[in-house]
């Protein structure tokens, strides 16, 4: 990560550039571990309190720490925490929207050798299942004609945005082949 120092009435001795050096590298591992990213720290006296700002571009976002202390190392220190909690932030947040669900794979069952006994049998409930369906896929309206072609021969429901009214709905296949339009 390249560090930019800017001092106004203050000057930084270079054993505590190198503890800087340190702690902004980690912070630069954090948000790109092969790009370069570039930081800009300014450290200002005001009377008696120091003051420090550290800011970072990350993706067009601008990540920016402020510490306030009456020594000026310790506040260098608390504007490089602030950042490093807000590119933890950043990059989860960029990580979790990146990732799409894994489909779930049902563990096989070991085969019974003797037979169940009554009782076992009536307290096992059938589990229900519910599927979700994802918002966040960017989908186009469909025609009625376009949501017919999509349907598949396994596949007993869709639901679409319709283009023509821009409200959802659910088209459904019936046991006899034929199909319900649901618009809602």
């Amino acid at each position: 990560m390249k560090i930019t120092y800017t001092g106004r009435q203050v000057e930084l001795l270079p054993a505590q550039l190198k503890k800087l050096e340190a702690q902004f590298s980690k912070i630069g591992k954090l948000l790109d571990g092969k790009r370069e990213c570039e930081a800009h720290v300014i450290l200002s006296l005001e009377r008696h309190l120091h003051q420090a700002e550290a800011t970072v571009n990350y993706f067009n976002h601008q990540l920016a720490g402020l510490g306030s202390s009456s020594d000026m190392f310790t506040a260098i220190h608390s504007a490089a925490e602030k950042l490093e909690k807000q590119a933890l932030k950043a990059r989860t947040k960029w990580r979790d929207t990146k990732r799409t669900p894994r489909k779930e794979v049902e563990p096989a069952e070991p085969e019974a050798a003797a037979e169940p006994e009554p009782e076992a049998e009536a307290e096992t409930v059938p589990a229900h299942r519910v599927y979700h369906v994802n918002h966040h896929h960017k989908r186009k309206p469909m025609t009625l004609d376009e949501a017919l072609m999509a349907m598949e021969k396994d596949r007993d429901y869709l639901v679409y945005r319709d283009a023509e009214t821009d409200r959802v709905s659910v088209l459904v296949r019936r046991r006899d082949g034929d199909f319900d339009l649901v618009e809602g």
